[in-house]
């Protein structure tokens, strides 16, 4: 699903910057442009952080045991 339409970044996007470490607005912001233009997408955008970012930590706790 594309999130911001003005530069072209899609859900997956999102998830892969997290995935690299990213962990807030400001650095999908520096790194990605996410609402760089009319900021339509950034409570999509947010969303998609806060969800990506819990489940990471649901999943650390099971790689840590493994």
């Amino acid at each position: 699903m594309i999130v911001c339409v003005c530069n072209n970044i899609s859900e997956r996007k999102i998830h892969h910057a997290v995935d690299a470490g990213a962990t807030s607005m400001l650095e999908l912001h520096a790194g990605l442009g996410v609402g760089d233009c009319c900021g339509k997408c950034n409570s999509c955008a947010k969303t998609i952080l806060r969800e990506r970012l819990q489940a990471q930590s649901e999943l650390a706790p099971i790689a840590l045991a493994a």
